[in-house]
């Protein structure tokens, strides 16, 4: 039975593991490596809160797709025992130009655990402040987008119109009381 025998590793990468275990396979993050996803809802400019998405390229895909911001918890050297929170606020400031002042923790959940076993933690973010225009590392080309909440619905039935792949984690944007 799955689960109970020691995997095989068919192949290792920087950041990814192939493996093996009877007859399963699926894919992991190398090295104990984490992920951060990130709500965050802008509630300034008085014209009602906006969603904080991100878009950009993603080769599996071959497409841009639009996402929570997210990234990776420890993922360079020296920053193994970095913080998921920490890295949440990092991440959501390097790609969408906002800083929050802390990172309400919202659970640990699975996005395709019949695939990969990776897992991440779902922060919101609080006491948003516009401190740049974002769009990651150089790169990473992350267009930002600022979604009313309140047609939210609309917004992404464009964005799909438009061919944007649309990722499963935005179904929380469609009637999670996380945003409220």
């Amino acid at each position: 039975m799955p689960g109970h025998s020691t995997p095989e590793i068919m192949w290792a990468g920087k950041y990814i593991t192939a493996k093996r275990e009877g007859p399963w396979e699926y894919v992991s993050r190398s090295r104990g490596i984490r992920a951060a996803v990130i709500l965050a809802v802008d509630e300034s400019g008085g014209d009602g809160p906006h969603l904080i998405l991100v878009e950009q390229f993603r080769v599996p895909l071959g497409r841009a797709c639009l996402e929570l911001p997210a990234g990776l918890v420890g993922d360079e050297a020296g920053s193994e025992d970095e913080e998921a929170s920490a890295a949440a606020i990092r991440e959501l400031e390097e790609e969408t130009g906002y800083r929050a002042t802390h990172m309400r923790d919202l659970g640990e959940y699975y996005s395709s655990p019949g695939l990969v076993s990776e897992s991440f933690t779902l922060f919101r973010a609080e006491g948003l402040a516009r401190t740049g225009t974002g769009g990651g590392h150089e790169g990473e080309n992350i267009t930002v987008h600022r979604a009313p909440l309140n047609d939210i619905h609309a917004f992404l039935a464009a964005r799909r119109a438009d061919g944007l792949a649309i990722d499963v984690k935005l179904l929380v944007a469609l009637g999670a009381d996380f945003l409220r």
